[in-house]
C-alpha cells in the first residue's frame, strides 16, 4: 500500500519501510511522529479514501543538507558578500499506513 503525504510544503509518495528526507520536524531520534495530511492512498491500481488515513513514522536522525553558497556582487561598487546556508532535515522511516 502507498500514500501521498504532504509535509513541509512538499509531497512524498511513501510505503511501509521507506526512508524519506523531509524538512525539519520537532523531535529526537527514535521518536514516533504521525503524518496526518494524507492526500491520496492506494494499493496497486485501486485508490482508497484518504480522509481517515494517517501515516506513522519514526525519526531516524536530524541532519543538515549540503552547503549552498550565496554570493552577491555589484559591479564597480566594491560590493561582495559571501554567505553559506545548510538546510536542516529530518530523516524518517515509514512504519505503517493505517
Amino acid at each position: 500500500m502507498f500514500a501521498i503525504v504532504r509535509t513541509g510544503g512538499k509531497q512524498y509518495r511513501v510505503a511501509a519501510g521507506d526512508k524519506i528526507v523531509v524538512e525539519k520536524l520537532a523531535g529526537e531520534a527514535g521518536d514516533k511522529v504521525t503524518l496526518d495530511d494524507v492526500l491520496l492512498a492506494g494499493e496497486g491500481g485501486d485508490l482508497k479514501d484518504a480522509a481517515k488515513l494517517t501515516v506513522a513514522a519514526e525519526i531516524i536522525a536530524q541532519a543538515k543538507g549540503e552547503k549552498v553558497i550565496v554570493f552577491k556582487k555589484r559591479r564597480r561598487h566594491n560590493y561582495r558578500r559571501k554567505n553559506g546556508h545548510r538546510q536542516n532535515h529530518t530523516i524518517l522511516k515509514i512504519v505503517s499506513i493505517a
